[in-house]
């Protein structure tokens, strides 16, 4: 840096807007954006470990995408150079790549390059600089207010991670204010100035989340007004209102700022809020958007979140399109007003995206024959059967009768699933009602669980086969279920630190992972086996995405977890959602341990629990068919059965929904949902699953119902190995659903 270049940037710290004066220049000073940088996040300790790889930084205008890359340009020990987009050729970019090649050379130093405005790179430009980012002679650290992935080149996206920056909060913008008005170097705090609260508040408010405008209008409001009498700058709420005088509608129809508006009017749509709706509608249509791309979208939504709730929807919003063609604006408007509010206050159903689990059916398996009773008859019922015991609906009472129309590999299976809203309620009551009797008459189901309420499948013998393959698919239907349940509960945001604190297999873990990758998860296991296989397929999962993260794998009791995470070395780290599936278990002591998971929460945090409840669920033998047997035997089989489920000493059954929501409260939690969640799972008989039953390993629990019958085992047994041969049962499952929040 020569003379004239350091007198320039002595000038510019001295007399600068005040705005780049107040700049923040570590990590302590940034404001806002804890979801990617709070304590334990992923971006913040890779700045701290000074472990960088290629970054973009997408976020409006003012909420610290350039202050981001200079507080890493202070805290590295690379090289930082810096460009700008708009402004750079081929040249400067060859220029820079020299330099790092020097100095990767020379004395191994590493460069960073920030590169702002990086949607603005032309072709020559990015095919210029990939290769140096592929090779690791350049780390990119860049900056857009633009969505990356539409705007820029998907092979340098897909080498870089993409950490979205929010609209700062009025808080954190009042705070940078306060900041503003006591730095004595950089700010004002070397000048009385009062600002009164509500003059404060109001350029926070008006500033809609830019730092830098809330900061001009700071500097214009002291800069233009004279000092009083004892030399104090007043600056009250009319002085804040001339500063900053209309907060302007940031809408771009080919970008962000439209997409996202359009969002918010679909969800105050689907949302139920009549005035959220003609808000967003009223900006769109203010903002100059065509009134007929609102339409469109109005009638996507009458059949895709109304749909059978209310037919009518549809009806309105097309009358309404066609209204608007043939009226015009600006008296349209009442049109478009009129079909807003029907909308939004008609009841909803997504029903209607039953088509794309039948299509997703059709992808995914394989193809089966047309049931041969459903073929054309017309042309080979002679000589191939075709149309053989088809059964005519209109010939039987209210013209309906119990057959077979899917193909036999998706027999029983539902697409559809009718709400309980407006119209489709009473739609909903007349397929259950069919559904029942179709069930009846196909005597669908196919399965088993151990007694005692231990919610765990046996392992399958190998000659069942088919059977396992069945009992898996109908299992693995019932733990997804749960699983997006259990998500969409929690709310996990793409921010988000998340705690999966029973992983076992992962199931939690990786779902977690795909929805934060602008955040993190860590997972608890149990044993240091499980550990290793999470930490193994962690690295499979990261090696699928070349921005993919790992998780960070704890091992060890729940109760010991505030330690584990201690150990890491990274700080007392909190988390915004805690997920746990089955983890309280055999505990004797689940308060305690839902107390240690209350305490793992951010003010704000969540608490997501999934439990399965044996109490609550379908007795295994109460479902049984005992036909053969002595009855007095049968009852005192079915009692045995219902003592182990009653049993108060038995930690797995000894409790239910109510307790695990009392065990929260008591940890100071407040709950924000709960519900239950029934859903019947098709389990095989097997004879590994009867030894678990009547013989098995009495340390794991196993055996208890032999012990329970005593000397009628032998007989109940015989009759159960029976009915074994080519049978199956389903029976209903229940879990408890609950989220508690800490309060802020």
């Amino acid at each position: 840096m020569d003379l004239f270049e350091h007198r320039r940037e002595q000038l510019l710290a001295e007399r600068g807007p005040l705005a780049a004066r107040m700049r923040p220049r570590t990590l302590e000073e940034f404001a806002g954006q804890e979801q990617v940088l709070g304590p334990g996040r992923l971006l913040r300790r890779a700045i701290q470990a000074d472990q960088l790889s290629s970054l973009i930084f997408y976020g409006p205008p003012g909420c610290g995408k350039t202050t981001l890359a200079q507080i890493i340009a202070n805290t590295t020990q690379a090289h930082f150079t810096a460009i700008n987009a708009v402004l750079a050729g081929v040249a400067d970019i060859r220029k820079a790549v020299q330099g790092a090649l020097g100095r990767l050379e020379g004395d191994g130093q590493r460069t960073i390059l920030f590169v702002d405005e990086v949607h603005r790179f032309n072709k020559a430009q990015q095919d210029a600089l990939l290769p140096h980012v592929e090779d690791g002679t350049l780390t990119l650290v860049g900056a857009t207010t633009e969505n990356p992935y539409f705007e820029v080149n998907k092979t340098l996206l897909s080498r870089s991670r993409i950490f979205e920056l929010r609209s700062l909060e009025d808080a954190d913008l009042e705070g940078i204010l306060r900041r503003a008005l006591e730095e004595p170097e950089r700010g004002y705090g070397g000048r009385p100035i009062h600002v009164a609260p509500e003059a404060l508040a109001h350029l926070a408010q008006v500033a809609n989340g830019d730092a830098r405008a809330a900061l001009n209008a700071l500097e214009l409001a002291v800069e233009t007004t004279p000092a009083g009498a004892d030399g104090t700058v007043r600056i009250d709420l009319a002085v804040a209102e001339e500063s900053i005088q209309r907060r302007a509608v940031l809408y771009d129809k080919d970008g962000d700022a439209h997409f996202d508006t359009v969002s918010a009017f679909i969800k105050s749509l689907r949302g139920s809020d009549p005035d959220a709706a003609l808000y967003w509608m009223a900006r769109m249509l203010y903002a100059g958007e065509d009134a007929r791309f609102i339409l469109r979208r109005m009638l996507i939504f009458a059949a895709e979140d109304i749909g059978l709730a209310d037919p009518q929807a549809l009806t309105v919003a097309e009358a309404a399109a066609r209204a608007f063609d043939y009226v015009g604006l600006p008296e349209g408007r009442f049109h478009l007003a009129e079909a807003c509010l029907y909308l939004a206050t008609a009841p909803k159903s997504n029903s209607a995206m039953a088509f794309f689990d039948a299509l997703a059916a059709v992808e995914r398996e394989r193809s089966g024959d047309v049931p041969n009773h459903l073929k054309d008859a017309n042309r080979d019922a002679e000589g191939l059967g075709h149309g053989k015991g088809y059964q005519y609906p209109h010939a039987f009472r209210d013209h309906w009768v119990a057959q077979q129309y899917l193909p036999d590999h998706l027999r029983g299976r539902q697409f559809y699933e009718p709400s309980t809203m407006g119209h489709e309620r009473e739609i909903r009551e007349r397929v259950l009602r069919l559904r029942e009797a179709q069930q009846a008459a196909f005597h669908e189901g196919a399965g088993w669980i151990a007694g005692g309420g231990s919610g765990e499948a046996p392992p399958p013998e190998p000659d069942e086969e088919a059977w396992r393959r069945r009992s898996l698919s109908t299992l693995g239907a019932h733990v997804e279920a749960v699983r997006e349940r259990l998500f969409e509960l929690a709310a996990v945001e793409k921010g988000h630190l998340v705690l999966d604190a029973h992983a076992g297999t992962g199931l939690l873990t990786w779902e977690a992972l795909r929805r934060t990758p602008d955040g993190g998860v860590w997972a608890r296991a149990d044993t240091g086996e499980e550990a290793g296989r999470l930490a193994a397929e962690a690295k499979t999962f990261a090696e699928r995405d070349p921005r993919g993260q790992a998780p960070v794998v704890l091992s060890g009791p729940i109760e010991e977890l505030p330690a584990l995470i201690e150990a890491r070395g990274e700080g007392a780290v909190r988390f915004d959602r805690v997920l746990a599936r089955n983890a309280l278990g055999r505990c004797l002591d689940k308060g305690l341990r839902t107390a240690v998971l209350a305490g793992l929460l951010l003010p704000g945090g969540r608490l997501a629990i999934a439990e399965t409840v044996p109490s609550r669920g379908e007795r295994p033998l109460a479902a049984l068919d005992w036909t053969g047997l002595n009855p007095d035997l049968a009852r005192r089989a079915v009692a045995a059965e219902e003592a182990l489920y009653a049993d108060p000493e038995d930690p797995r059954v000894n409790w239910n929904e109510d307790d695990l929501a009392q065990w929260c409260e008591a940890a100071g939690l407040r709950i924000e949902r709960r519900e239950l969640l029934r859903r019947r799972v098709a389990f095989a008989w097997s004879a590994a699953e009867l030894e678990r039953w009547f013989g098995g390993e009495p340390q794991r629990g196993e055996g208890r119902l032999g012990r329970a019958l005593g000397d009628d085992t032998a007989a109940v047994r015989r009759h159960l190995e029976q009915q074994a041969a080519g049978q199956s049962l389903t029976r209903e499952i229940v879990v408890a659903l609950l989220v508690a929040e800490r309060p802020a």
